[in-house]
């Protein structure tokens, strides 16, 4: 297929294991695909880090292949989006791009103590009522303060003006422009827990409570807008870039969630479900993030989330760490060869547990092993824990939005919603449908579909509805007594947890 009239879309996928750049076409389907593996650092037990010359790398590396191969076919690019992992905390030299340190990830635990302190010196109700958030390691603030207190000379040179902090969209934003333009979207700025999303702009009572100099902060944009062009010596011309969110803001626009009440649940690394909650802006009784789910034309939409730190790391789990799978895509067939789990449950808190429960130091718990249990119903439990976390977080929903927003339908994507396995048991414990979309890679399509609105490719959120089907749809098949007798068996073991 030949496009040559400039109707294709770059997406590139920044994400916490791996870097893609997906080619598109205006219909969603996938035209090309270039993926690189990035490696994951544990210097010390809860600590995550990755090199960020290395994603820039890896960047530049998939992209020049997608452009490579829309050349060879003809098939003219008419913008960029970026998409990213949220949270990871990068600072760089803004004369020489250098990182002063290695990207600090959201999954990271290091400053679960310093987070602790904060609360119980109560801080907590001030920064929730300013960024929606809970504090909690995951978020960028403490990373940020981490370095600027830990790494020597860091601090004065930020407070010089020297340096530059960045989530990664923010730094691939500074390399692809030679430097020039130093803006994060609005979606990456409200997980900073430094960002204020009412005033929509970076809190100074905030940045005194972290002790983070205003110099290093970036722009803030909408999700649609000018971010820069590339240039010709990196990825061979001037691409403009019009599009950028976080993972989970771009998945709610590449599933069309744009009305109140639709929620979207991606299950990658971990999990993470939001809600489209519309122009309204309160905060959860019920330890569930409020977030900004986009910002385009200066029209505000929120939503609430809830994050599961661990799905899809647990198959790997199993696999790398235990031998129990050859590779991932076994787990499906070892769940199915025995009936149920035989009681075992397991709950995967690997890096702690999030909402609703936000428990960091919280470690994972394999319960219900007796003289029957086999490494089959180990399997089993950890994917059943995916239907068990995101009932978790659904209920929550469902108690914080009551009659308001009432959430029928979860439309999912990631790596498991290929699993239908999961799939189902997820319809059976929320009691609710799950569907699967035609386009499954929906972060990356939502960072090309923002790309598209900005270069006119789409007139507004219609056009993209328009290219979300249905490709399965999962609807509930156990009762209601089974389904509340295994979820107790959860609540039985995250308590376990807890106490």
């Amino acid at each position: 297929m030949n496009i040559t009239c400039g109707n294709a879309l770059l997406a590139i996928d920044q994400g916490t294991t791996s870097t893609r750049a997906i080619l598109f076409s205006n219909q969603g389907r996938i035209l090309a695909v270039r993926q690189k593996e990035l490696k994951l650092l544990y210097p010390r037990k809860g600590w995550v880090e990755q090199h960020p010359v290395d994603i820039w790398k890896d960047t530049l590396e998939v992209c020049r292949g997608i452009i490579a191969h829309a050349q060879k076919n003809n098939i003219k690019i008419a913008g960029i989006g970026i998409t990213n992992q949220r949270e990871t905390t990068v600072i760089w030299d803004r004369e020489t791009g250098e990182p002063v340190y290695n990207a600090i990830v959201w999954q990271d635990r290091r400053t679960a103590d310093g987070c602790v302190e904060m609360k119980q010196s109560g801080h907590e109700p001030l920064i929730s009522e300013k960024t929606g958030l809970l504090v909690d390691p995951y978020f960028s603030a403490t990373k940020i303060a981490w370095i600027l207190d830990h790494i020597e000379g860091v601090r004065s040179r930020a407070e010089k003006g020297a340096l530059a902090f960045g989530t990664v969209d923010a730094f691939l934003l500074w390399k692809l422009t030679q430097g020039k333009e130093h803006t994060t979207d609005i979606t990456n700025a409200s997980r900073t827990m430094l960002f204020n999303i009412h005033t929509q702009q970076w809190d100074a009572d905030l940045l005194r409570l972290f002790n983070i100099p205003a110099s290093i902060l970036p722009k803030v944009s909408d999700n649609v807008a000018f971010f820069g062009e590339t240039k010709p010596d990196q990825l061979g011309a001037a691409y403009v870039i019009g599009g950028m969110a976080g993972d989970q803001h771009a998945a709610l626009v590449g599933q069309g969630c744009f009305d109140p009440g639709m929620i979207k649940a991606t299950y990658g690394t971990g999990c993470f479900a939001l809600m489209n909650v519309g122009r309204g802006c309160a905060i959860s009784n019920n330890k569930l993030l409020t977030t900004i789910g986009y910002r385009i034309g200066n029209d505000t939409c929120y939503a609430l989330e809830g994050s599961i730190f661990t799905a899809g790391a647990v198959v790997q789990w199993l696999r790398d760490n235990l031998g129990l799978l050859a590779d991932a895509q076994q787990s499906e067939a070892v769940a199915r060869s025995v009936s149920d789990s035989n009681e075992v449950y397991f709950v995967p808190a690997f890096t702690g547990l999030g909402a609703p429960y936000w428990k960091p130091d919280a470690r994972a718990l394999i319960t219900g092993i007796s003289r029957e249990s086999n490494s089959a119903h180990i399997v089993r439990a950890a994917l059943e824990a995916q239907g068990y976390q995101s009932r978790d977080l659904i209920d929550a929903m469902a108690a914080e939005c009551g009659d308001a927003y009432p959430a029928k339908v979860l439309r999912i994507d990631g790596g498991m919603a290929g699993n239908a396995f999961v799939c189902q048991f997820l319809a059976d414990m929320l009691g609710r449908t799950v569907e699967v979309p035609q386009i499954m890679e929906s972060t990356a399509w939502g960072a090309a579909a923002l790309a598209g609105l900005h270069c006119g490719l789409f007139d507004g959120f219609d056009d993209i509805s328009r290219n979300w089907v249905c490709a399965h749809r999962y609807k509930p098949q156990m009762s209601e007594n089974e389904r509340d007798k295994l979820y107790a068996g959860w609540q039985h073991a995250v308590k376990t947890i807890l106490n």
